[in-house]
């Protein structure tokens, strides 16, 4: 089970003129690129680039479903906080929470969109699904737990 005072991994970034919408604020769909960074991100934490893992094992990870709501807006110039949380794991598939957060005075203050991606392991050439190598197994914090029951998720 997991450790309640185990935080979820954070990485930070700056919204640019690129990500906003007419009305100013940070388009729907951008939330997603920031939620993918963070994952990207997290398995680099752990040790794991994607370029490497599909070259030496054959794997990639694809999202599979998602699940997001958007809270309040985020604007040009804010820092943002996104969180990445194992919640579910199996042999071909993870589940994890992610949540964007704006950043104030150093801290994550103002939740702005949390969601939900499940993501699959396949096989570069073909797409077929493939177990997730045991490297990323052994490396990801409580992923034997998440196998047997989702696990509760630890906000900011």
């Amino acid at each position: 089970m997991r450790d309640p005072a185990e935080q979820p991994f954070r990485f930070q970034l700056r919204v640019y003129w690129e990500d906003t919408d007419a009305g100013g604020v940070v388009f729907y769909a951008n939330y997603l690129k920031f939620f993918e960074r963070a994952r990207t991100e997290w398995l680099r934490s752990l040790g794991h680039s994607q370029e490497l893992l599909r070259h030496e094992t054959g794997a990639v990870f694809v999202v599979t479903d998602t699940t997001v709501r958007y809270l309040r807006p985020a604007r040009l110039d804010d820092m943002i906080s996104v969180t990445v949380q194992l919640t579910l794991a199996g042999r071909a598939q993870m589940t994890v929470a992610q949540e964007a957060w704006r950043m104030e005075d150093g801290e994550a203050r103002t939740l702005l969109a949390a969601g939900t991606i499940r993501i699959g392991c396949v096989d570069a050439g073909t797409f077929k699904p493939q177990r997730i190598p045991n490297s990323i197994v052994e490396s990801v914090p409580h992923f034997s737990a998440a196998l047997k029951a989702p696990l509760p998720i630890t906000s900011r």
